[in-house]
């Protein structure tokens, strides 16, 4: 038996993976793929929060390196300045889900990650003890809990019974890498469908995404799909052939009513499915993977209760609805229509004054992130910056202090104070920082003279000058001695 059995390998399951060896929990990946490739470069993009949580953990420089980073985004058609973000990291990472994938599993491989592949999950069923995970051809497997990172039509969600709610679509969009004769060149187009566009990726290779005349079915699409729809839109089809990779999307939005039932979990698209616009799914997977695995780990190894569990949907669902919200917004600028272009065009005159875009580049971001930890400092429930600090080691970088996922407890101001027993899994460090302190969207915020920062980088609780409320923090946020 299993601590814990992820059902996928994607983004979101490898993050999730790593974050529980981290724990020291028994955690296996089964994976119906038999290898990590995948055919085509696929979606991709990560924005700033993302990468700090790859930074928390040491392995940031990886996908900076592989990848191209831009300093801006569109809503409607408006660019929003991503370089005065207050982070380290102000940009999106242009980079596809297949090489995000190979670094990922770079990274689960070096921490000694188990993953099985060629493996079928055909259905999940739960007990009081926990859960069987269903295997085609084989035996089922068991384990504590199973957390469902298997997309959009995850099997896991549907075997527990949890509904996703939303809108229905109302166009698809078709996607593909394919050969083409010849060199037709970057090719684009917005008309009452919605966008089209060709992109050379280099030897003979396209990118193509062309939206349908109608709502598509939900089969797979084919070459001869691809060829008429491309017919319509531009009048040829540009002699595509030999697809690499072929697929529909819709603009559907869907989020599952609970991220947990039981001993089952979701996260990643398996908990909220949407347009592709703005890029922001990879990065709403790994982030729910870094909330969740953490509180996880504690709760298999008896550290916390499984209350704690609980706020994994409480803060998650949330952040997931309103960056829905955001790709549903989006979605609406993507065709040519009168009405719409004279919201986008006045959208565009409100964007531009000074600092009114800040909160939707925040959003885009992911640095808005806000969880409800009740009243208190601004910093409360909100991303620990990455200060560079000054300790009794020399320099440092808060976050190279979270790359073992372990909660934190920076003192500013000289004082000892008592952690009380059951909590050596914090460290403790006292620390300076003689820079200001600065959030996204609030701005210029007081100094703290303490934080006790999640493993997930978030402040759990401020000190203003006393150690008040910080047993409480401790115990709710890192629990007892465990196992």
């Amino acid at each position: 038996m299993h601590d814990v059995v992820i059902v996928g390998s994607g983004p979101t399951g490898l993050m999730l993976a790593g974050e529980l060896r981290l724990a020291g929990v028994d955690a296996v990946v089964l994976e119906r793929r038999s290898s990590q490739e995948l055919a085509g470069s696929r979606g991709g993009g990560i924005h700033s929060r993302t990468i700090e949580l790859l930074d928390q953990r040491g392995i940031a420089d990886r996908f900076l390196a592989a990848g191209k980073t831009l300093q801006t985004a569109t809503f409607g058609s408006t660019q929003l300045d991503l370089a005065s973000l207050p982070t380290r990291h102000p940009y999106t990472l242009a980079l596809f889900q297949n090489h995000i994938e190979r670094l990922l599993l770079e990274w689960v491989e070096e921490l000694g990650v188990q993953i099985r592949r060629g493996v079928e999950v055909t259905g999940v069923s739960a007990d009081d003890g926990g859960a069987e995970v269903h295997l085609a051809g084989e035996g089922p497997v068991r384990a504590r809990y199973v957390v469902g990172a298997d997309g959009g039509r995850s099997v896991v969600r549907r075997s527990a019974g949890i509904p996703m709610l939303g809108p229905d679509a109302t166009r698809s969009s078709l996607i593909a890498e394919v050969k083409v004769a010849g060199e037709p060149g970057q090719q684009g187009k917005v008309d009452s469908r919605g966008i089209h566009g060709l992109y050379p990726m280099g030897n003979g290779v396209v990118r193509v995404v062309v939206t349908e005349a109608t709502l598509g079915p939900a089969a797979e699409p084919t070459l001869a799909d691809l060829k008429q729809t491309l017919t319509d839109v531009f009048g040829t089809d540009f002699g595509v052939h030999n697809p690499i990779w072929l697929s529909r999307f819709t603009d559907a939005t869907r989020q599952a009513e609970s991220y947990r039932k039981g001993p089952v979990l979701l996260a990643g698209d398996a908990a909220h499915v949407h347009s592709p616009t703005g890029g922001l799914g990879i990065g709403l997977g790994l982030q729910d993977a870094v909330n969740l695995g953490w509180k996880l780990g504690q709760v298999v190894l008896g550290t916390s209760g499984e209350e704690l569990l609980d706020t994994y949907h409480a803060e998650r669902h949330p952040a997931g609805a309103r960056s829905l919200k955001y790709t549903m917004a989006q979605s609406l600028f993507q065709k040519a229509d009168p009405r719409q272009d004279a919201l986008r065009d006045l959208l565009g005159e409100v964007l531009r004054v000074d600092g009114a875009g800040t909160p939707i580049a925040a959003l885009v971001a992911g640095l808005d992130v806000t969880y409800d930890l009740g009243p208190g400092h601004p910093l409360l429930g909100r991303r620990m910056p990455d200060l560079d600090i000054s300790t009794a080691s020399g320099p440092l970088r808060v976050y190279w202090l979270l790359h073992q996922a372990r909660p934190l407890l920076l003192e500013f101001d000289g004082r000892a104070l008592e952690l009380g027993a059951g909590v050596g899994r914090v460290q403790h460090v006292a620390a300076t920082y003689d820079g200001g302190w600065r959030l996204p969207v609030v701005g210029a915020v007081g100094a703290p003279t303490a934080v006790l920062v999640r493993p997930d980088g978030y402040v759990a609780w401020v000190g203003e000058g006393s150690a008040d409320g910080l047993a409480d923090a401790l115990q709710k946020w890192c629990g007892g001695a465990g196992r």
